[in-house]
């Protein structure tokens, strides 16, 4: 265990914890103050960090060094693809696509006046969200940390990605800080998931079977879900996360063909390769806005650099995680696998649930608005409601939602605290099973924290709380590109085309 990296994250978790309990009112104030700052002050950079990214990794895909192998000399995968993708998405997206699959579009149909087009879909920001430059955020991370401790051998944390620049000083402060930093990204980006899962699990129960909606049941199902993730972290990757992860994939394809079929089918199709025409054509007209009003800083603030920062704050964890199930897969596999397939699936995914929310709000008169703007987590459960009239296939669709949410909340936690057990153990794969369920319980605690802090605006307090914790791990992506470049060059230079 690294001792520093370790005392120092627990002690700023609990310090975090006991502010958000004790003095809720001014620990809510000081946030939304940080918050303004980075939002007002850093838009521009946030915007800047991902395009740069995203068109770095997909010439790194393309060039002579897409053919270098990730890992071990004579590394064979150790997945089969399915399984593979089905850990990506698992661990990659997760509980989000049910929280903002359908409230997104709604969002959208007020747009500031930058992003205003001809032919503007709503449903093309939400592609810019969720698409091309967040996965390539992670495919970044992931090659990062699997060729430096992989394929040079170095620890299996995030100070790795640094020695080109840094070099034996990883070892050192320097590196304790960059993991700390690491580890309090990776904890309250994935705390922010699972508030989000936490309340729309919470709104699934009240539409089947009309448990209350509440701080307390929220709370309540965060540890016994923590307690579920606890034993799946515990029996490692190949067996909980994986078979978890498998099953979630097959459920969740099941549940979001229902959708197409009973829904509207033809309007969904429509919307998809209209809205995705869009999307490639604008992809950098609408990737590089950036807010100059107040209206539109406070839209942007709320949508796209929300999203970057819960990104950034998640490529640590996710990164991690992908580059662990990607040795003996070449760049630009990886880039391909993680960037490309995760992105034309997603949004299409999400097409079905935002077109058919699109059409019941235009059908029934503004039902998804009202929904949404009276508690966003139910957005799913009412749309199912109205989808059909059957009542059996109503409670069979809101009960595979149901388990589909729990088991992303699941993956998604046991994921995350394999990868802070990594990153607090000094990049040891194997470390001990107490030190795991230590960290997936931080997890649960912080999230519920959260909830009580943020009240009934928990919602904005979870994104308040990401934005600010993206700001530092944002400047570290940036150096992470640098770094990676640095080593590739000097380590590569026979490779050919």
């Amino acid at each position: 265990m690294n001792v520093f990296v370790s005392i120092v994250s627990a002690v700023l978790v609990f310090g975090f914890i006991f502010l958000a309990v004790v003095f809720p009112e001014v620990t809510t104030s000081s946030f939304n103050i940080a918050k303004t700052w980075v939002t007002t002050k850093f838009n521009l950079w946030f915007v800047i960090v991902v395009n740069v990214v995203f068109v770095s990794i997909i010439i790194l895909a393309i060039s002579k060094y897409g053919k270098v192998t990730i890992g071990y000399k004579g590394d064979k995968p150790n997945f089969s693809r399915f399984s593979w993708y089905a850990m990506l998405f698992s661990a990659g997206i997760g509980i989000g696509i049910f929280f903002y699959g359908i409230a997104e579009p709604i969002f959208n149909l007020n747009i500031p006046d930058g992003l205003d087009t001809s032919s503007y879909s709503p449903l093309t920001t939400m592609y810019l969200h969720w698409g091309f430059h967040p996965w390539a955020v992670y495919s970044l991370v992931a090659i990062a940390i699997g060729y430096f401790s992989f394929n040079k051998g170095l620890p299996v944390t995030i100070r790795s990605l640094f020695y080109p620049i840094l070099k034996d000083r990883i070892y050192g402060i320097y590196g304790d800080i960059i993991d700390t930093v690491a580890v309090l990204s990776v904890l309250f980006g994935l705390s922010t998931s699972l508030g989000l899962g936490a309340r729309q699990i919470n709104a699934g129960f009240n539409s089947v079977f009309n448990l209350p909606i509440s701080d307390s049941v929220q709370v309540i199902l965060i540890v016994v879900i923590t307690f579920i993730a606890t034993l799946s972290v515990v029996s490692g990757i190949s067996k909980g996360i994986r078979i978890l992860s498998e099953i979630n994939i097959k459920l969740s394809s099941l549940l979001f063909l229902f959708i197409l079929i009973i829904g509207p089918t033809t309007i969904i199709f429509q919307d998809y390769f209209f809205a995705f025409y869009r999307y490639l054509i604008d992809i950098f007209k609408i990737g590089s806005f950036v807010g100059n009003t107040e209206s539109d800083i406070v839209w942007q603030s709320g949508m796209t650099i929300f999203y970057w920062a819960w990104w950034f704050s998640w490529s640590p964890f996710v990164g991690l995680f992908i580059a662990r199930i990607s040795r003996g897969r070449t760049i630009r596999e990886i880039v391909f696998g993680v960037t490309i397939i995760p992105t034309l699936v997603i949004t299409f995914v999400m097409t079905i649930l935002g077109s058919t929310g699109l059409y019941l709000n235009t059908t029934y008169d503004g039902i998804m608005t009202s929904a949404i703007n009276n508690d966003l987590a139910t957005s799913l459960f009412v749309m199912i409601n109205n989808i059909t009239s059957n009542e059996i296939l109503i409670f069979i669709l809101s009960i595979m939602s149901l388990v589909a949410i729990i088991i992303f909340f699941v993956t998604s936690s046991d994921s995350g605290s394999l990868v802070v057990d990594n990153l607090t153990s000094g990049g040891k794969l194997n470390s001990p099973k107490t030190q795991r369920v230590f960290w997936a319980c931080m997890e649960g605690l912080i999230a519920a924290s959260v909830l009580v802090l943020g009240g009934s605006n928990a919602l904005t307090t979870l994104q308040t709380i990401i934005i600010i914790t993206g700001l530092p791990f944002s400047i570290m992506i940036m150096l992470i590109l640098i770094s990676l470049i640095m080593q590739l060059r000097k380590d590569n230079k026979e490779v050919k085309i």
